[in-house]
């Protein structure tokens, strides 16, 4: 028996985790999501926080670029609004309707009995819907989320007090501060904990029990990819046809997953023979002892 353990220990494969964010990178950036979460968010900069339309767009562009979220990029410049009334105007109206059932994403994920993990900035009302939507709400073992990095009444970081956030381990920096005049040119932190940044991988990693070496993480956002390369883990890129610094892999569609990493399956395969092998040998042992 003890032979036979050690045997299985050493077809465990090399990947035991696949990390997946969810806009954009299960379903196309042609669905036009996030041009109209974009729309709905300069839209709720005007009405609700009162940020002159003639600034919304530019803003909204910089919080995003800066922050990862314009949720975050908001909170970090001084603006107090609430969370759940935030994403039910951002996301709640999006026409879902566009997304169709994906029968190719989801065979392709079932056919790998590996781990698949969900990592999104996005509240877990959109990822269940999206996911529903997509025909693929029963694929991922565990769903992390906004709310699974921002438990309610914890959305302090966990920054020194310098006012600044660490990407990787770039500083970034903001021209603009809508809300705040005189705040100098060291980016804010914010309360908000959401990729690209260090802390969401580590909080997600302990969440999951993620071990980052074994690990595959899909993300349209080069900016998530080169801080999860950073992290240690494995990185696609997921959208894009240039390879870019920090991405191992990159596909024009997550269709594609086969195609570039082939290793999976090849491994998985090899697995289940070896495994009826050993169960062969194990009933014949059993038989002629």
């Amino acid at each position: 028996m003890a032979y036979e353990d050690q045997y299985q220990q050493s077809l465990l494969l090399k990947y035991d985790t696949l990390l997946f964010d969810v806009d954009d990178t299960l379903y196309p950036l042609s669905t036009g999501f996030s041009k109209e979460c974009a729309k709905n968010i300069e839209e709720y900069m005007v009405q609700k926080l009162g940020i002159p339309e003639n600034k919304a767009s530019q803003l909204n562009q910089e919080l995003y670029k800066s922050y990862g979220t314009s949720m975050a990029g908001l909170k970090a410049i001084g603006y107090d609004f609430d969370n759940d009334e935030y994403h039910s105007f951002v996301h709640g109206r999006l026409p879902y309707e566009k997304l169709k059932p994906d029968h190719v994403l989801r065979s392709l994920l079932l056919s790998l009995p590996v781990r698949k993990v969900i990592f999104s900035n996005a509240d877990k009302a959109h990822v269940a819907k999206t996911l529903s939507k997509l025909g693929l709400e029963d694929c991922f073992e565990r769903i992390i989320c906004f709310e699974t990095l921002n438990p309610s009444g914890k959305t302090s970081t966990s920054f020194d007090d310098k006012n600044e956030l660490q990407l990787g381990s770039e500083m970034l920096e903001i021209s603009d501060h809508s809300c705040q005049s005189d705040i100098g040119s060291i980016l804010p932190k914010t309360p908000i904990v959401c990729k690209p940044f260090e802390n969401a991988f580590e909080q997600a990693f302990k969440l999951a029990n993620i071990n980052p070496q074994r690990t595959i993480f899909f993300d349209d956002s080069i900016r998530n990819i080169q801080t999860g390369k950073q992290m240690g883990l494995r990185t696609v890129l997921v959208g894009k046809s240039n390879r870019i610094s920090g991405a191992d892999y990159v596909l024009d569609s997550i269709h594609n997953m086969k195609e570039a990493l082939p290793e999976l399956w090849e491994a998985n395969s090899k697995k289940s023979e070896t495994t009826k092998y050993i169960a062969s040998v194990s009933i014949e042992t059993s038989v002629t002892a």
